[in-house]
């Protein structure tokens, strides 16, 4: 049996697996281009950057660390809401 230790790094583990799905879906649909190939990841980076007030390389920095925020906030939740 897992213990709570255990079961909060899954629960972060999941939370970071949402945190790039959800990252790789923003990107994909947030460019003028839509899709994943070449001119759509850039124009996606871009436009997550200028949400921020800088281009592709703000949106890249964004993209990347939201999934770690979300899932590190998964593992903090689990630990603060789960039974002792």
């Amino acid at each position: 049996m897992m213990d709570k230790e255990d079961k909060a790094k899954a629960a972060g583990a999941a939370g970071g697996v949402a945190g790039v799905a959800g990252s790789v879906g923003t990107v994909a649909v947030a460019g003028s281009v839509g899709g994943l190939g070449a001119a759509g990841i850039t124009s996606g980076l871009a436009a997550v950057g200028s949400a921020v007030g800088g281009g592709m390389a703000a949106g890249l920095v964004v993209t990347a660390a939201a999934p770690v925020a979300v899932g590190v906030a998964a593992y903090g939740l689990y630990k603060w809401l789960a039974d002792d």
